[in-house]
């Protein structure tokens, strides 16, 4: 088996409190090959590129590119595009990879004969708030059947968490689409196995993901998500999870019982209180401690509803 070199882009944005933290994390990696870090830089408010130039200074192995307009796909096609080896891994600013995983995803990757290979997305919060989201984000109750959320057999995939590609079936497909501000890896998975790639999905290759620490924070997230994942849905006709369409379903059911309870009768209150009894013992039952069994409910519901409504309300021409 062929040790190719890899590099490693991270489009990068207000990542103060992480940044050392992943970085470390990506140059202790315990891999033959050679590797780059391509950290694109957006437009950040905090300290993110004071860090960023601080640990460009210290190694070599880390360039920085600039993305001046500080969206996703746009810094990950300026990074793929100043890298010179055939294998990507891309990383995010606030998740941290073990010593082994550039190795392991390298070596899936030639095994499958896959052009894209991802694992979990390991949910890990240090506050109350971010334990709680991320046992949500690790649960069946908040997000379904997802792999990459909670675990299961590797396999083929519908699409993976960030993704260690091969570059030129990367290129191939045309990169990350700018247009997206959320969703793109969906959309460029779904891309890949259009033209007859294989996406690899693998439970050993785990990257901590750390969660967003307020409930305005998540909720603005999970509304992104919605209505970013409506446009793929119309930009790519089969691309259409019955999956995803459960919250939107939720979110008019939940409607519709409180306005016949409202307006009607009573008993239209049923599929409401369902679901609110419904979440009050899902939290019993997946909180490990009290602190999160209480705040559980209102993350849950954030999550479930305000997709829904992200995806309801998304707008016919947000590609444009």
């Amino acid at each position: 088996m062929k040790t190719l070199g890899v590099s490693i882009i991270l489009p990068i944005l207000n990542e103060e409190r992480h940044l050392a933290d992943t970085v470390s994390a990506i140059l202790a990696q315990e891999y033959a090959g050679e590797t780059e870090v391509i950290l694109a830089l957006g437009p950040s408010i905090d300290r993110t590129n004071e860090i960023a130039a601080d640990l460009a200074a210290a190694d070599s192995r880390i360039i920085l590119v600039s993305n001046p307009t500080g969206r996703t796909a746009a810094g990950l096609n300026a990074a793929i595009a100043k890298s010179q080896f055939p294998i990507i891994c891309r990383i995010d600013g606030h998740a941290e990879i073990n010593q082994s995983y550039v190795s392991d995803a390298v070596r899936i990757l030639q095994e499958q004969d896959a052009v894209n290979v991802g694992g979990v997305m390991a949910a890990e919060g240090r506050t109350t708030f971010e334990r709680s989201v991320a046992t949500a984000m690790r649960s069946k109750l908040g997000v379904g059947s997802s792999r990459f959320h909670t675990g299961g057999e590797a396999g083929p995939s519908d699409t993976v968490y960030l993704g260690t590609f091969k570059k030129d079936a990367l290129l191939g497909a045309g990169g990350f689409d700018e247009r997206f501000t959320r969703a793109q890896d969906w959309e460029l998975n779904f891309r890949l196995r259009s033209q007859g790639g294989l996406v690899w999905f693998d439970p050993s290759l785990k990257v901590t993901y750390r969660p967003r620490s307020t409930l305005k924070a998540l909720a603005k997230q999970y509304f992104q998500y919605g209505r970013w994942r409506r446009a793929v849905s119309r930009s790519h006709k089969g691309s259409v999870n019955y999956r995803y369409l459960a919250p939107p379903t939720a979110v008019l059911i939940l409607a519709a019982s409180l306005l016949g309870g409202l307006f009607l009768h009573p008993i239209f209150y049923i599929p409401l209180l369902t679901y609110l009894l419904a979440i009050l013992a899902g939290s019993l039952l997946i909180g490990r401690t009290w602190k999160e069994k209480i705040v559980l409910p209102a993350v849950l519901m954030t999550m479930h509803i305000v997709w829904g409504i992200g995806y309801l309300t998304s707008p016919k021409n947000l590609l444009r």
